[in-house]
């Protein structure tokens, strides 16, 4: 008897095929859009090449400069229906849309536009974590967390500093390593305007004013007692 022919492995459709046909070297992304496929990529070099004419400061893509030249135009066009609030972006505007939504946890009172953003939220309170890592066992709150963590057993580090060729698991890590090469300090002492790069340098700096304060207390603590001691006398 002749062998029946095995039926050949099904095939995606030519609409599938070229849905995301650009893909990303690095990650393994895929892109609708070259162009989209391009503004990934500054992910991993750390590339940012518009720059703002007023600040200086850089940004890896044109929609970024966009929203931050609002910060010295002053523009604000996006309007909330509800109240009439302005803001710069439609991110802000959605963030600030939680006051007049219904979605709000009962324990903290946080609101939000997504029953499925309050449903992830409310996980903070219940101390549930739905998403186990099958390597360690160590169990997320969010799929994105176990994701993240998933590269410390595979040694995956698609983001590298095109400065210094240093490699990260995530884009956020290699955002502040950048500020290495860049002296961005995004972070500041109310107090004397002093400026850091770093959110752990600002809470050790602040420590000193901290002291300052407690000496400038004491002292006068110190001097009032004496007043009194004297009028007493």
């Amino acid at each position: 008897d002749e062998k029946a022919a095995e039926p050949e492995p099904k095939k995606r459709n030519d609409a599938y095929n070229n849905e995301k046909p650009f893909a990303c070297d690095t990650c393994g992304r895929d892109f609708k859009r070259k162009a989209d496929l391009n503004a990934h990529l500054t992910i991993h070099t750390g590339e940012k090449p518009f720059s703002c004419n007023c600040c200086g400061k850089s940004f890896r893509m044109r929609k970024s400069l966009i929203l931050h030249m609002r910060i010295h135009t002053g523009e604000k066009p996006f309007s909330c229906k509800a109240c009439g609030k302005d803001f710069r972006s439609s991110c802000n505007l959605m963030i600030h849309m939680r006051v007049h939504t219904d979605e709000k946890c009962d324990t903290c009172g946080k609101n939000f536009m997504f029953k499925s953003k309050l449903y992830a939220h409310l996980r903070i309170h219940t101390g549930e974590k739905p998403h186990l890592c099958n390597t360690c066992g160590k169990r997320f709150r969010e799929r994105s967390a176990l994701n993240a963590h998933t590269k410390v057993h595979t040694g995956e580090k698609p983001f590298s500093c095109n400065t210094c060729g240093k490699d990260f698991t995530r884009a956020s890590n290699l955002s502040v390593h950048m500020r290495i090469h860049t002296g961005e300090k995004p972070y500041f002492c109310k107090t004397c305007g002093k400026r850091f790069c770093w959110i752990s340098q600002i809470k050790k700096h602040g420590r000193i004013h901290e002291g300052e304060n407690l000496f400038t207390f004491k002292n006068m603590k110190r001097k009032i007692n004496a007043s009194h001691m004297s009028v007493s006398q």
